[in-house]
């Protein structure tokens, strides 16, 4: 290897041992499942590994990898002979550092799994990674007017679910 292919090596693995924690945890918001999210993420960070040479220079990784994750979970979901999973939640996640007790970032992130697919990556993408409509359309390769309808149903869904979660609780 040349000098300048550690170089990159090493910049490759220092991002990802920065990143990986994070990126993982936006794998679990989208897929709804550690074990797939798992599987997404070494999806993501092969590719990105190939296309760090390029990549690096020019783009964010974190919205590389963003993109290869959404589009790595739209085919795994077109896989019929997939078996899905609903998975818990161990607690990493932005309604933690907002605050929330753990048995309502528990309800949210179940009723954000009730959602479907699409209306959940958008609210993903949209609140919880706190994107543009227009980023949220480029990552979802939507137009900006699917992501507002997406994300307008997406949290009256939220809504209803967590006010009858709500309901049931008192």
């Amino acid at each position: 290897m040349t000098r300048s292919a550690d170089e990159r090596d090493a910049a490759y693995v220092e991002y990802v041992a920065a990143r990986q924690a994070h990126l993982r945890r936006i794998a679990y918001a989208i897929c709804g499942d550690w074990h797939r999210a798992d599987d997404v993420l070494q999806t993501a960070l092969t590719k990105l590994y190939l296309a760090w040479p390029r990549l690096r220079d020019h783009t964010s990784p974190d919205a590389y990898v963003r993109r290869i994750i959404v589009r790595a979970d739209i085919d795994d979901r077109r896989r019929v002979w997939r078996h899905r999973e609903r998975a818990g939640l161990d607690g990493h996640d932005r309604a933690a550092s907002a605050g929330l007790a753990v048995e309502e970032r528990s309800a949210l992130f179940e009723a954000l799994q009730a959602l479907p697919t699409m209306q959940r990556k958008t609210v993903v993408l949209r609140y919880w990674l706190g994107l543009s409509v227009q980023e949220t359309a480029h990552e979802l390769g939507i137009s900006e007017g699917t992501v507002k309808s997406h994300a307008s149903r997406g949290l009256a869904g939220l809504q209803r679910v967590l006010a009858g979660a709500w309901d049931a609780g008192s």
